[in-house]
């Protein structure tokens, strides 16, 4: 069975400059032409206006209609080989479609990142910031402290971790972008592993010609304002990092950047205190290669960060946390420091800022982790050939996968009969409107 057409079902549609998802969407389509398939990106999302030219890589955009048969006769008319659901949310609207139209297409899931796991660690964070019994208390609260079998317990109880893994027990392959996120599935959860296929961000190479320490000045931070782990983050950098910060440096500057910052971010922008709001970047890459330190004090998420790569791409360190940095450089040294107190991370900031010899070897430490954990031809490589061995065992493994057959039979047949139903109820209105 060979692949020649690729319908992907975007969530959204793909801005590289905006988030890593959007980077990680147009990795896939590009590797998807290059491999000279047929492609076309189809989303219910509205038209944004920083989404990429997609008509560059002859991929046809295709708007959809949630909740509507139209899709059926599209899907059915295209027969593709390859389907592509952009984050388990898109599996559920469409999946029971795609299968009753093209049962024989290789169903594939980008999860992304687990979003069970972002949402159990943020409400264990929520819980310990509860037990605080002032605001000094919950400033010094970096991280959602916990094990992994309470990680798993919060798991377990979410109807969202049950919607999330019932996704991915119902495609033929799930790609996932960390190995811890990958070893929690299997271990913790016991999804058969030929379910599951660990892909990481595929970057280009250490920006060639980045400035050097003394043509640097000052702090970044950068992430979409929508993405509630990057939102957590920037306040806490307000609130908690940046007074202390500012007391032990007060001439430090940051520039805050992200795309979609609401009214409440930008009332954030203080120029006398140093904290500067800029909003959307239109080269991340320009703006963190002119920064000497990236701040990201990521207190819960899941996923691989891609402010933290790119910030290794253009040899600037960063100061993060565990999780920040959870599977992004293995048993390497980070390019920075990996702080999971409040005081640690303000001093680590300070020192790579103002050392030029801690910020070189940071520096040098975040591009190995590049050459080690982010080779672009080895990952383009294993990705294909997934693709492909899914492709050729897709009969034995849905076979294989009792599990997934089941949850399709019960689960997608409540989906299908909701969507039904909605399409009616908007019909009807239709047809009763004056």
């Amino acid at each position: 069975m060979t692949i020649q057409k690729v319908l992907y079902l975007g969530y959204v549609w793909p801005e590289p400059n905006s988030s890593a998802a959007g980077s990680r969407t147009m990795e896939f389509l590009c590797l998807f032409r290059q491999q000279s398939w047929q492609v076309i990106f189809a989303s219910v999302a509205a038209l944004s206006p920083h989404r990429a030219d997609l008509s560059a890589l002859q991929i046809e955009e295709k708007q959809l209609t949630l909740n509507c048969d139209s899709f059926d006769e599209f899907v059915r008319d295209y027969q593709p080989d390859l389907v592509v659901f952009d984050r388990f949310f898109t599996e559920e609207q469409f999946g029971w479609r795609v299968e009753r139209q093209v049962p024989n297409a290789l169903r594939v899931l980008d999860t992304c990142d687990l979003h069970s796991l972002r949402e159990a660690r943020q409400q264990i964070l929520k819980q310990q910031l509860q037990a605080c019994h002032n605001e000094r208390e919950r400033h010094l609260v970096l991280q959602a402290e916990c094990d992994t079998s309470v990680l798993v317990q919060q798991m377990a109880q979410s109807d969202l971790a049950q919607r999330e893994i019932a996704a991915i027990y119902r495609c033929d392959l799930s790609l996932m972008i960390s190995r811890f996120e990958t070893e929690l599935l299997r271990d913790a959860f016991a999804l058969p592993a030929y379910l599951l296929c660990e892909n990481n961000l595929m970057l280009t190479s250490v920006v060639n010609e980045s400035p050097d320490f003394q043509h640097r000045q000052g702090f970044i931070s950068i992430g979409n304002f929508r993405h509630a782990p990057n939102w957590d983050a920037v306040l806490y950098l307000k609130q908690a990092v940046w007074p202390r910060l500012r007391a032990k440096m007060p001439d430090a500057q940051i520039q805050i950047y992200g795309s979609y910052p609401p009214p409440k971010a930008i009332a954030l922008h203080q120029p006398d205190q140093g904290f500067h709001v800029r909003g959307w970047a239109e080269d991340a890459q320009q703006v963190m290669a002119t920064a000497r330190v990236c701040l990201a004090p990521l207190r819960f998420g899941a996923g691989i960060k891609g402010k933290l790569a790119d910030a290794m791409a253009c040899g600037t360190p960063s100061v993060t946390t565990s999780i920040g940095a959870e599977s992004m450089h293995g048993d390497l040294a980070w390019g920075g420091v990996i702080a999971d107190q409040l005081e640690d991370f303000v001093d680590a900031a300070i020192l790579l800022v103002s050392d030029e010899a801690q910020w070189q070897l940071a520096q040098q430490r975040g591009q190995q982790i590049l050459l080690d954990h982010f080779d672009r031809q080895s990952a383009e490589l294993d990705f294909i050939a997934a693709i492909l061995q899914a492709r050729e065992q897709q009969a034995a493994r849905r076979l294989q996968n009792f599990t997934g057959a089941m949850l399709r039979h019960h689960s997608m047949k409540s989906t299908q009969y909701m969507s039904q139903w909605i399409q009616l109820k908007n019909q009807s209105i239709t047809y009763s409107t004056p």
